[in-house]
């Protein structure tokens, strides 16, 4: 179903890949619409018990895609350094490939905390003020991942 990576040279380890992961600030989210075209969005996320998960609005096109079709990619751009002279790029990344959902029960909370230890550690207590005001108007999307792969070059740290 999915193919191996071409460059094994560059394939990371399974460490490597948690580590990516979860140090990340950004993923991309692809997903495909009714009319065919892939549509992608950066977005923030957090990761917890080896699923990926972010929040959104209660409408929109990311959603209308995933209720369309629940296969989606998401994209997690590590450390990067341009090399100008060598005309090349340290780098790490990893593709992960796997099913949407949307979070209905006491966990969509926990997902909420959890992206707040991440972006807003310094503001704990507003930020839990501000869950209980949001959360209603949110919705939480997790990807089950199927299949998940990171290629880099060894210096990226």
């Amino acid at each position: 179903m999915f193919r191996e990576m071409r460059r094994k040279d560059k394939e990371k380890s399974t460490d490597d890949i948690t580590r990516i992961i979860k140090d990340g600030e950004y993923g991309v989210l692809s997903t495909i619409g009714e009319n065919g075209y892939p549509y992608s969005t950066p977005l923030g996320y957090t990761y917890i018990n080896g699923s990926i998960y972010f929040h959104s609005a209660k409408v929109g096109e990311k959603l209308d895609n995933i209720a369309y079709n629940e296969n989606v990619c998401f994209c997690i751009i590590g450390g990067t350094n341009v090399l100008p002279e060598k005309f090349s790029t340290e780098y790490e990344s990893v593709v992960i490939f796997g099913k949407a959902s949307i979070v209905e029960d006491e966990n969509k909370k926990n997902v909420f905390i959890s992206i707040l230890n991440k972006y807003s550690k310094d503001f704990i207590k507003e930020g839990l003020v501000y869950i209980d005001r949001a959360i209603s108007n949110t919705t939480v999307i997790k990807i089950t991942i199927d299949k998940v792969t990171a290629k880099g070059t060894p210096k990226v740290k």
